[in-house]
């Protein structure tokens, strides 16, 4: 995330314009918004208009809006954003009061306005446009057939390639049919390695599965990096851990993180330190429950009595209509 301007003054008031370069911006970005704030974007809006003769047609015409936002859409696998709101500012082609739909997309800037800007909102800013807040972890969760490569921020998880392909089964005297299909398989999931993953950035590529299929496979990416002396594998092999999982799906990657011998592994990765915490809650819940509270109202109370170590808050919680009342904590 770029941040072009900001323009907060003391009472909270203000706004920022920003530019997501990034799918996880999106992501950022969804959370920022909220409804009644100010959002101002570039845009497509169809207009009519009418000709000389007296014919009426419609155009597609790119302009600059600024909605009062009251509906926020956002697809996490495509990353897109939808935002829906009345317009607030003289313009050319749009009435005021009349509904628009903006769609934020990545590398276009918006300006977002705000009653009231708090901390939270505003630490995920800083958050976002820090370079070094990257995917320092990536994953590979796969089983015969299926693999999902994703990458693990301190926000989200991010689905970056999936890998699908049918494996025959093995038949008495004669597997070359399903060797051959495993072989094409391993090699998709290799590329797509290679094609998605930063090994400047990222720390540690997990590999997990069922079974022998994460030896395998592990067994013969390297075997193909000695063949094809491919030095970015070779050198960022230390970075890979194998890893037992229920299954090949995506769902399999929160059992995968919450492997001790895996958190032990991620000590110095960013992604590690909100899974260390939900850890340790759940840990607690079970052995000293009298300690751990969630839910708003036994927080409160909590709070009252000055008993809060840690402070837990999903993401969620900010876009509720009770967040007011919860700031105080």
């Amino acid at each position: 995330m770029k941040l072009l301007s900001k323009d907060i003054d003391k009472d909270g008031t203000g706004q920022v314009t920003l530019v997501p370069e990034e799918p996880e911006d999106m992501w950022h970005t969804y959370n920022l918004l909220q409804i009644g704030d100010s959002l101002r974007a570039s845009t497509i809006r169809k207009v009519q208009m009418e000709s000389s003769t007296g014919s009426v047609g419609s155009n597609r015409i790119r302009t600059t809006l600024t909605i009062c936002v009251e509906t926020i859409d956002f697809d996490s696998q495509a990353c897109q954003l939808r935002v829906k709101g009345t317009n607030i500012q003289e313009n050319d082609y749009v009435k005021m009061g009349a509904y628009h739909t903006i769609e934020l997309e990545p590398n276009r800037k918006f300006t977002l306005a705000k009653k009231q800007w708090d901390s939270v909102v505003l630490e995920r800013i800083d958050q976002a446009c820090d370079p070094a807040s990257k995917a320092d972890v990536a994953a590979v969760v796969m089983q015969e057939g299926l693999a999902n490569i994703c990458l693990v921020t301190p926000s989200m998880t991010m689905l970056r390639a999936k890998v699908e392909t049918t494996i025959p089964r093995k038949r008495r005297g004669n597997c070359s049919q399903h060797d051959k299909a495993l072989e094409r398989f391993y090699e998709q999931v290799m590329q797509g390695i290679l094609r998605h993953i930063n090994f400047d950035v990222v720390k540690c590529v997990l590999i997990a599965s069922p079974g022998f299929v994460r030896e395998q496979f592990y067994d013969y990416m390297f075997q193909q990096a000695v063949k094809m002396d491919n030095k970015l594998l070779l050198e960022n092999r230390s970075k890979f851990v194998q890893v037992h999982s229920s299954s090949g799906h995506k769902y399999s990657l929160k059992e995968v993180l919450s492997d001790p011998a895996v958190t032990n592994r991620l000590a110095d990765t960013k992604a590690a330190g909100e899974v260390k915490a939900l850890e340790d809650f759940y840990k607690m819940l079970q052995q000293e429950p009298d300690r751990a509270f969630y839910g708003i109202k036994h927080v409160e109370k909590a709070n009252e009595a000055l008993a809060i170590d840690t402070l837990l808050i999903s993401d969620d919680l900010f876009r509720c209509s009770f967040l007011d009342s919860f700031k105080n904590i």
